[in-house]
């Protein structure tokens, strides 16, 4: 199995799910969201090399069964029959679901598309949970706005709710991290009773999608004080950035103490990206591997799903 040089000695196995077809779907000409860049970070792995340092699978496509553990029948029922071709006759549902707008569009296997990201988010999580590694990355994930029977910002089926319901089969305490400009909602929400996951989003705050998560959104009930959330302006820069991250993430892993972290790492807070009004560069993310944050989790028994979001990253590249 491949293994990789950890944070203070330790190796970590890092593995990646793939599933080749999921750059043959297509939201549209006109639309940010591009499936085909998933392929296209597969090929740089591959073509650097870098695929040699992990193990890579090809995931299970969710079946209805397990996408129904968060998501409600008929929701699903309705992504399944629904096509480009019979729009007409599920306008009624299309509009309880809101699909079919611009942000989620109708399109050809489109039940298939979410079977497939959604698989491979549930896949990482089952390896996690048989400790066959400590570090899963779904680069087709992280469709974190997608609600329990509603679609929302390019999302159908919230993969991330799915893979923390299986990981907390054998897990105690989940972390979710977000690090997208969009505030996580989807997730948030999901979770917003319970204290087995604290859900700690990064993301642009005001006029911007989806116009949630304040500081006075912190949980109800049990969940009260596990939904944390970091509101921010334009023009955020990596050093500010740093300052506000590092503080908060150490306090986080010292008092929740998760025994897994899922990320969502979207890459549309990266300057110059269509839809985003944030100044990071990819330096910042480098700073957070070779700096404490990495050390603690390379220091703890969490593992770590982690959703790359590349479709939904760099948007001003036309691909």
């Amino acid at each position: 199995m491949a293994t990789v040089d950890g944070v203070g000695g330790h190796s970590r196995k890092v593995e990646y799910f793939y599933d080749p077809d999921v750059g043959n779907y297509y939201y549209g000409s006109a639309h940010p969201m591009k499936p085909h860049r998933v392929r296209l970070t597969h090929h740089l792995l591959v073509n650097y090399g870098l695929y040699r340092q992990m193990n890579v699978f090809r995931p299970l496509k969710a079946s209805k069964d397990e996408l129904s553990r968060f998501h409600k029948d008929d929701y699903l029922d309705f992504l399944r029959l629904c096509t480009p071709d019979s729009e007409e006759r599920y306008a009624n549902q299309m509009e309880r679901f809101n699909v079919g707008q611009d942000d989620c569009p109708i399109f050809s296997d489109l039940y298939e598309y979410c079977q497939i990201y959604a698989g491979g988010s549930l896949c990482a999580a089952a390896r996690l949970n048989a400790r066959k590694s400590d570090i899963v990355v779904n680069w087709s994930g992280g469709m974190h706005h997608a609600k329990k029977s509603e679609a929302s910002g390019f999302c159908y089926v919230n993969d991330i709710v799915l893979a923390i319901l299986e990981l907390l089969k054998k897990h105690q305490r989940v972390l979710y991290l977000d690090i997208d400009i969009h505030h996580g909602d989807g997730v948030e929400e999901a979770f917003y009773h319970t204290n087995r996951v604290m859900t700690l989003s990064f993301h642009q705050y005001g006029d911007f999608f989806p116009g949630t998560g304040t500081v006075q959104d912190d949980g109800v009930k049990d969940g009260k004080g596990y939904a944390l959330n970091f509101p921010l302006q334009d023009g955020l820069t990596d050093s500010t950035f740093r300052s506000v991250f590092r503080p908060v993430i150490d306090e986080v892993m010292n008092r929740f103490r998760p025994e897994a972290v899922v990320m969502c790492c979207g890459a549309d807070s990266i300057a110059g990206d269509r839809l985003g009004c944030w100044n990071l560069t990819i330096k910042v993310g480098w700073h957070f591997h070779k700096k404490r944050t990495a050390q603690k989790v390379a220091h703890s028994s969490c593992r770590v799903c982690a959703h790359a979001s590349i479709m939904r990253a760099l948007y001003h590249e036309r691909i």
